[in-house]
Formats: structure tokens, C-alpha cells, sequence
């Protein structure tokens, strides 16, 4: 796994910078320069756009990692990736049209309990393509085993420039509104510089012919299109949702924890960047034995870094909160520990997702998905309106265990190969008991003073435990490697 573990690292390391800059933005700089409503809207436009994402480029993004690596010759290559940048459009035209002509009846729609949202629709779209476009170019690289700059642009470049722009609110200098259309528009420069470096490390011959086995590619993108939907159902159908049942300013509340509990998906994302691709290799050269391999070894590492984010969040969520020193905020204290559960059961299965939509057996992926969305929408509706936005985290929870389990059980049954060993439980119950010995243990002083001490307490122990238990052969390979002791 060495170049899994070079390219892994160094994606940790931007995605932690990333979600640093990010959660001073979300945690502070939103949270007092932007008011409560054009943060719930900003968020509801950009989830909506993720939805609909997969839809508008015809799940190009995951059908260039699935079938890339199968062609050998540079000709068939290149009329692929001209497929895949052209067929999205035959979709994205008469969409934007149908959109164009009935938007009127699908903004107020929208904005049925919110009104500011319907001035603001057609964004939604905007946003899809230019969010859909990167990611097709995204995947471009990835297949070249490239991974490290255009993680670099998705998770710095949006970032940084929402704190410029919410400095400019700040000091008076852009509104509220225009605000809205400036991270837009940054996603659209974003989307730019992805497609030019995609070109740049590998410029295909542009060639309209239809590739050999377009029925294949048609029928797995059309698969991964409703999975994918569904997929971004799953992730974001909760802050679609809450603004059709609650005041969209629930948005920005909710939003805020699922944000500080996204940090645990920190060293999954970075790692599946470059595992993914190696996965769907190995699938099409029937290479089954380094495919499990990755599988086992994913899930157990994930495990253990998440775990102890895990950790970290969760014992210092309530000081975190006083930090942010906006009481209204602090109702997002058990969104944070349901979503980090259900982050922690995806880390826990390793490539699962990556075997399922690289494998033969995709369509069973799509089928979990769809089955997953409705579900999702079913348990928010109800929940919601129990419990408010407590009962959307819930609702997610819920639906991640009892499917991940489904999709454990099917890989199982198909492939003889599932993601945990002795070592999964000895991780299990290592983060079981230091939560539990330092969920009733608070210190009294200032809270970054609490939040520091805590952190270096517990990283040390749990540290100190994954070296001594020995759960992971590549954290020892690289302890050795560097000769530290172990």
C-alpha cells in the first residue's frame, strides 16, 4: 500500500488544513458575519446542488474510475474521456430548458415555507453543473493516480475563498445577497482550474466516436446516476428537508454539527482517493486477493483514525460550543455524537462502496441506495417532527447502520470477503472505554485551556493502546520504517 499511504498522508494533511479553514468559516466567521437566514439558504442551495449532481453529468465522475483502467490503448481512452465530457450535456440542455420554463411553479414550491429561498433557485443548477463538472475532472486525475492537487482545490480553494468573501461581509464591503452569488460563482472558478490540470497531466485526442462498449457505460451510468442521487439524498436530504418543515434558520444550527462531526470522515476521504481507483483495478484484472486485501486493511485503519477523532470531538463538543459563543448554536451538541456514530460505522467498512460500484454486481449497489434514500426520507419526515432537527441526525444514523450492514453481508455473500478481523473489535472497545472514561471528567478552566488539555490526554492514550494492541500491520510498518519505538 505505498502509494495509498503517500498519496493518503499527504490528502490527511490538506483535508485536516481544509477542514480547519473550513470549520473557523463554519464555526465562527458564518456564525457572526452572516445572518442566520443567508447561512440556512447558502447551505440548503449548495445540498440541493449535490443531489441533483450525479444527475447532470450522468454519473461520468464514477463511470471514468470504473472503466478507465480497463482500456489499453490510448485511442479508446480518448474517445471515452470525449464521451464522458459530452454526454453530461445531453442531459444538463433540455433540463436547463424544462427548468427555465417552469420556474416559476418550482421556486415557490421551494420557498412554500421560506420565501427568501425563491430568488435564489435557479443557483441550485448552476451550482450542480459547476460542483458535477469538477468532479468528472476530478476523476480524470484520480485514474492517472494523481490525487493530490485536485484534493487540494476541492477541499482549500472553496474554503479559503468563503473567508475572503465573509470578510468582505464583515467590513461591509459585498451584502448579504451578493454573498450568495459570490460562492457560486467560486465554484465555477474552481470547476476551471480542475479542468485545466486534468488536461494538463493527460490531453486526449478529442474523438466524437462512440466507444465499443457504450451499452455497458450507458447502463452503468444509468445505475450510478440514481444510486448516486440516492446517495446524495442520503447526505443531504436532511438540510433540503428541514427548511419545508422548520424555519431555515435550523439550517444553520444543524449544519453546524454535522459539520464539526464530518471531521471523523477526514482520513476516509483522504484515503479513498487513491484506493478507490487501485480497487477498481483490481476488480477488472480479477486481482480478488489484493482487493480484499485493500478492503481489510482500509477498514481497520480508517477505524483507528477515526476513532480517535471520534474521541476528540465528541469530549470537547460542549466546550467547543461555548467557544463559539452563540448559544442558539448549542442545541447541535447530540447531532454531533449521532452523525459522528454514523461516521464511524462508514469508516468501519472500509472500500465496501468502492467494491460494490466497481464490481459486476452495481446494480445491487443501486437498489441499497435507493432503498437507503427512501428510507432517509421516510424516517426525516417523521422524525423531524418529533424531535426537530435532533430527529434528521437520527434519522441518518439509522438508516447508515442498518444498510452498512446490508452491504457487509452482500459483498460477503458475493465475494467471499468481508472487512473485519480480531483487530476491529480490539479497536471497538479501546475508543468504548476511553469515551467512557472521559465523557464525566470536565475541567473547570477556559475552554480552549479544557479543549487543549483533554486532546493531548487522549491522543496519548489511545495512541499509546493502538501501538501496544498492534491492530494495524501498516501503522507498525511505518513506526519501524522510521525507526520509532514500538
Amino acid at each position: 500500500m505505498g502509494i495509498v499511504l503517500k498519496q493518503s498522508f499527504i490528502n490527511t494533511i490538506i483535508l485536516f488544513l481544509g477542514f480547519a479553514i473550513g470549520g473557523m468559516n463554519v464555526l465562527f466567521l458564518y456564525t457572526h458575519f452572516l445572518h442566520e437566514d443567508y447561512y440556512g439558504l447558502i447551505t440548503f442551495l449548495l445540498s440541493s446542488a449535490n443531489i441533483i449532481l450525479p444527475l447532470l453529468v450522468f454519473g461520468m465522475q464514477h463511470t471514468i474510475i470504473k472503466f478507465f483502467s480497463a482500456y489499453k490503448a490510448k485511442e479508446q481512452r480518448d474517445i471515452f474521456l470525449t464521451t464522458s465530457l459530452f454526454l453530461p450535456l445531453l442531459i444538463i440542455i433540455p433540463l436547463g430548458l424544462i427548468g427555465a420554463l417552469f420556474y416559476d411553479t418550482i421556486a415557490t414550491w421551494l420557498s412554500t415555507e421560506n420565501a427568501i429561498i425563491k430568488s435564489y433557485t435557479y443557483l441550485i443548477f448552476l451550482a450542480a453543473i459547476f460542483m458535477g463538472y469538477f468532479e468528472v475532472f476530478y476523476s480524470w486525475s484520480k485514474v492517472q493516480l494523481q490525487s493530490v492537487f485536485g484534493n487540494f482545490i476541492k477541499e482549500m480553494f472553496a474554503r479559503i475563498s468563503v473567508t475572503i468573501l465573509l470578510i468582505l461581509v464583515y467590513l461591509g464591503k459585498m451584502t448579504n445577497e451578493q454573498f450568495i452569488y459570490a460562492v457560486v460563482t467560486v465554484y465555477g472558478i474552481r470547476m476551471l482550474i480542475m479542468m485545466i490540470y486534468a488536461f494538463t497531466i493527460y490531453k486526449p485526442i478529442v474523438i466524437f466516436r462512440l466507444p465499443e462498449n457504450l451499452k455497458e457505460i450507458l447502463s452503468y451510468s444509468f445505475y450510478i446516476i440514481l444510486a448516486g442521487s440516492a446517495a446524495g439524498i442520503l447526505l443531504e436530504i436532511d438540510k433540503f428537508m428541514i427548511p419545508q418543515l422548520e424555519q431555515i434558520a435550523q439550517v444553520a444550527y444543524y449544519s453546524v454539527g454535522i459539520y464539526i462531526a464530518s471531521v471523523i470522515s477526514i482520513p476516509s476521504r483522504a484515503m479513498k482517493q487513491i484506493i478507490n481507483p487501485l480497487t477498481a483495478k483490481g476488480l477488472n484484472t480479477n486481482n480478488l486477493e489484493e482487493v480484499e486485501s485493500l478492503y481489510k486493511k482500509s477498514s481497520v485503519n480508517l477505524l483507528a483514525a477515526g476513532g480517535l477523532l471520534f474521541l476528540l470531538i465528541n469530549l470537547n463538543v460542549k466546550d467547543l460550543y461555548i467557544l463559539i459563543d452563540k448559544p442558539e448554536f448549542s442545541v447541535g451538541v447530540l447531532i454531533v455524537l449521532l452523525i459522528s456514530v454514523s461516521e464511524m460505522i462508514k469508516t468501519a467498512i472500509g472500500t465496501n462502496g468502492a467494491i460494490l460500484t466497481n464490481s459486476k454486481y452495481y446494480k445491487a449497489f443501486f437498489y441499497f441506495s435507493i432503498a437507503m434514500a427512501l428510507s432517509v426520507i421516510v424516517l426525516n419526515r417523521w422524525l423531524i417532527g418529533i424531535l426537530g432537527i435532533d430527529g434528521a441526525a437520527l434519522a441518518t444514523l439509522l438508516v447508515v447502520f442498518l444498510y452498512s450492514l446490508v452491504k457487509v453481508f452482500y459483498v460477503n455473500q458475493k465475494l467471499k470477503m468481508q472487512p473485519f478481523t480480531g483487530n476491529t473489535l480490539k479497536v471497538l472497545f479501546l475508543i468504548a472505554m476511553v469515551f467512557l472514561a472521559f465523557y464525566f471528567w470536565n475541567f473547570s478552566f477556559h475552554p480552549i485551556l479544557n479543549i487543549l488539555l483533554k486532546t493531548v490526554l487522549i491522543s496519548v492514550i489511545y495512541l499509546f493502546l493502538i501501538i501496544r494492541l498492534k491492530v494495524s500491520d501498516d501503522i507498525q510498518d511505518v513506526l519501524k520504517h522510521y525507526k520509532l519505538p514500538i
